[in-house]
């Protein structure tokens, strides 16, 4: 826990200030503000005093000692849980909505049964190059405060809800890891999400993203750090404690596609207990995402998979641990500028964003928002 408490974000965003141009006044980097807006540097007695004249209060005001402060307490209140919801478990999240004088909990199914929103419908036979017609609903200023993000982190979601506030709109492309770090190279999208592990090092994806961009093009931004592991049915009916068990005849599972950084975990951890992929039951059974997998795990169609804890928590699933790794947001260099970039990278430092991601379980948020290249 910091020593140093601080609402320099809070009274940043206040005053109508960006992280660029309040830097720019103070003399110090955008990088800077934000870690003293996370409480992770403290400033020196120069810079808090220029930090106080910029944004019109006192030294005091900007910065306390923790402690000082008590942290505002989440109130608690009695609700009904909606007839015909799956049965919940505690810790398990769900939505509120006051229908007349009593308070309704709802858990949100984690696969949407309703149509996606949509701007256009493809006329034409698609093209070898990729290109083809498409027939607009919106008109083109829809499209200006829009950020195209490719990743497989469904908490990318929270950050989407939380970003409208500023009237961004997150376009949320599901992708592997590999996949949109491919595209981000390409430049087809603004952010790539990714979880690649180097089990050399146990850095996460730095030295990935080294061996794939030229030096000084991109930036990396943490978004948090989560726990990935095994997950199985509530009551872990097949008794399964670790990779060992993958090589039982009587447990199934199903794998990510190549590239993912759940299919890396599990290739690495079965090598490390000499199991051959081949005596895995389901190895080349695959689901395109973390929520996939889980699905099928919750149905009964297999036994485990690989994924995250809050997305086991979303399914009321068992969890096992494996690793703790970082998952980051990559940023070419020349999109970091950018108004809605910004607005962007602001919300990843406000702790309501922060407390509902840390909200669903196994997201740890101490470095989120912080540029780690």
């Amino acid at each position: 826990m910091p020593e140093i408490e601080t609402s320099l974000g809070t009274l940043r965003r206040k005053r109508g200030l960006s992280a660029i141009h309040l830097a720019a006044t103070v003399g110090v980097s955008r990088q800077t503000i934000y870690a003293m807006e996370t409480g992770t540097y403290v400033p020196n007695t120069a810079v808090a005093l220029r930090l106080a004249r910029a944004l019109d209060t006192t030294v005091e005001e900007l910065f306390t000692l923790a402690g000082s402060v008590p942290e505002p307490k989440l109130r608690s209140e009695r609700a009904i849980l909606l007839p015909g919801s799956t049965a919940v478990r505690q810790g398990q999240a769900v939505q509120l909505c006051r229908v007349e004088k009593r308070l309704m909990a709802s858990a949100p199914s984690p696969v949407s049964w309703y149509f996606p929103a949509t701007d256009a419908v493809v006329t034409d036979k698609p093209e070898r190059q990729g290109k083809t017609r498409v027939q607009i609903f919106q008109a083109e200023e829809t499209f200006t405060n829009r950020i195209l993000v490719a990743g497989c982190d469904p908490g990318i979601s929270v950050l989407s809800r939380h970003v409208q506030a500023a009237g961004i709109e997150l376009v949320l492309a599901h992708r592997n890891s590999s996949q949109a770090l491919s595209l981000l190279k390409e430049g087809c999208v603004h952010i790539a999400g990714t979880h690649l592990r180097d089990e050399a090092s146990g850095e996460s994806n730095l030295p990935e993203i080294g061996r794939l961009f030229p030096k000084n093009s991109v930036a990396v931004i943490a978004f948090a750090i989560w726990e990935e592991g095994i997950l199985t049915a509530r009551s872990n009916p097949k008794n399964i404690h670790g990779i060992e068990d993958f090589s039982r005849e009587d447990v199934s599972i199903v794998n990510r596609e190549k590239g993912s950084g759940s299919r890396a975990l599990l290739d690495s951890r079965l090598q490390r207990a000499r199991i051959e992929s081949s005596g895995v039951r389901g190895y080349d059974h695959l689901a395109p995402g973390h929520l996939p997998a889980a699905w099928q795990v919750q149905s009964g169609a297999v036994d485990c998979c690989l994924a995250t804890q809050a997305v086991a928590r979303v399914f009321g699933l068992n969890f096992i641990p494996l690793v703790s790794e970082r998952y980051d947001l990559v940023i070419r260099k020349q999109h970091l500028d950018l108004p809605r970039m910004q607005n962007l990278l602001d919300t990843l430092s406000r702790s309501g964003f922060r407390r509902e991601l840390e909200g669903l379980g196994g997201y740890d948020t101490r470095v989120t928002g912080q540029r780690v290249l």
